[in-house]
């Protein structure tokens, strides 16, 4: 793996300062990073790209005095964790004690089912939901109660605070998908493996302070059905040096049989202990081992969504990717036999040289970039079919013009996917507008960026 100079929580970060410009961007002081605006770099690098994100969000972070805010969210999920696995030793110690009673008779295979069967039950759906992909079933439900408890006591607050909007960004980044899925499913592997650790340490307790006898019985099951599921669970527990109950004393522990001496207590205890250990600590140790690993990949794999308007909208100020806007008398609809020059301002060197500019669907009051002229505007099948000719023909460069205020319907993206498909050089999609004051609203742009998204065009060369 490529070494990176950045980690998950720096992501983290970026992401609750997305949340919180895109609802209290007024709110904020932008002195310190009022002169990294206009900073240009040359070529687009994601880890480039990354690093003037991270500097600036370290100037806002501390100018806004937002550290704090930044880190409550989770501090509140860590506090809500403990209080769940506080909640799991509680409930592991009255499900050991519920289960001996106040008799000194104990079922050997009611105390199994009552200490592991619920804990192999939660497993399978453990196992379900990360196989299908179903969230709801990876997760248990104290697992769940710890992602949202914080939640909840933020509700109370300020719907649109920047504490609440920092909060829902750490959730929505560290709780859901891919990271989410295996926090959550860690959270849930150290609920059991407290829950049966306390269970197995309140019976060890209560053996050590009270003689119990141990002894098994079926109304239904065939009556070598017991001795013989004894005999299996055994079969691994030996493997590892755990004792267990000789065919005799099996045969001694049936249920009527008589008393019991202590080698027959004495090996049920051991093989009471060693199945909790087999059977249910273990397994969770290596799930928590495993939901850990895979969390930090996901972690390492994770990237920020450069499509979001608001990640282009920063990357166009921090790499100078942008253009100047003006209306030219020429007729998008008039085609011309060879590329044109792309007019682009002194610092910008992201635009190609040259290019074949095609518009979709544009309407003679479109404002066009300065310099930049439609050589075919796809209306109809026929001027499709030029367009076709013309990219199949062209050695150069591609900037496809749409018009921003529209919502890209089916037609549009099947056109522009397949221009792309044809096209040899770069794709750039230019989003248009009529009015240049008026600005893109914030879900036009997330139409057009998905869409880009969907025919393999970059993000850095959306330009709007």
């Amino acid at each position: 793996m490529a070494f990176k100079n950045h980690d998950f929580n720096d992501l983290v970060r970026l992401e609750q300062l997305r949340h919180i410009e895109t609802g209290r961007a007024k709110t904020l002081s932008y002195a310190g990073v009022a002169n990294m605006e206009s900073y240009p770099v040359a070529g687009f690098s994601y880890a480039a790209f990354l690093e003037r994100l991270l500097n600036r969000a370290h100037h806002l972070i501390h100018d806004n005095h937002l550290d704090d805010i930044l880190q409550q969210p989770e501090k509140l999920f860590v506090r809500a964790g403990r209080v769940i696995l506080v909640l799991a030793t509680i409930l592991g110690g009255l499900a050991a004690i519920n289960a001996t009673g106040d008799s000194s008779t104990l079922n050997i295979y009611w105390l199994l089912v009552v200490l592991l069967g619920f804990n192999f039950f939660s497993m399978l759906l453990w196992s379900a939901g990360i196989t299908l992909g179903i969230q709801g079933l990876s997760s248990g439900i104290a697992a769940q109660l710890a992602r949202w408890l914080p939640f909840l006591q933020l509700k109370k607050k300020e719907k649109d605070s920047i504490g609440t909007l920092a909060a829902h960004a750490w959730w929505e980044t560290c709780l859901f998908g891919k990271v989410g899925k295996w926090r959550i499913s860690l959270l849930t592997h150290q609920f059991w493996m407290i829950y049966l650790l306390a269970g197995m340490g309140t019976l060890i307790l209560l053996m050590l302070a009270k003689q119990y006898d141990f002894v098994w019985g079926t109304t239904l099951l065939p009556e070598n059905s017991l001795p013989e599921l004894t005999r299996l669970l055994a079969a691994p527990m030996e493997l590892i040096g755990l004792a267990s109950p000789d065919s005799q004393q099996i045969a001694a522990s049936r249920i009527g049989a008589g008393m019991q001496d202590a080698s027959i207590r004495n090996a049920w205890a051991k093989f009471l202990v060693g199945a909790l250990i087999v059977y249910g600590v273990l397994p969770r140790i290596i799930l928590a081992l495993f939901a850990f690993l895979m969390l930090k990949l996901s972690e390492y794999r994770y990237k920020l969504d450069l499509y979001l308007p608001y990640y282009v909208t920063l990357r166009q100020s921090l790499i100078a990717n942008e253009f100047m806007a003006s209306v030219i008398d020429r007729d998008p609809g008039v085609a011309q036999e060879q590329p044109v020059q792309v007019a682009r301002k002194g610092h910008n060197r992201h635009l190609p040289e040259e290019a074949l500019v095609i518009g979709i669907e544009l309407d003679n009051h479109i404002i066009w970039p300065k310099g930049m002229v439609c050589q075919e505007n796809v209306a109809d099948q026929e001027t499709l079919m030029r367009a076709v000719e013309m990219i199949k023909k062209s050695r150069y460069s591609l900037l496809i013009g749409v018009a921003a205020h529209r919502l890209p319907d089916r037609g549009v993206q099947r056109i522009i996917k397949k221009l792309t498909a044809l096209a040899s050089g770069q794709i750039w999609l230019v989003l248009l507008q009529n009015n240049a004051a008026i600005p893109i609203t914030e879900s036009r742009k997330q139409a057009w960026f998905r869409l880009a998204q969907a025919s393999a065009i970059p993000a850095e060369h959306v330009l709007s």
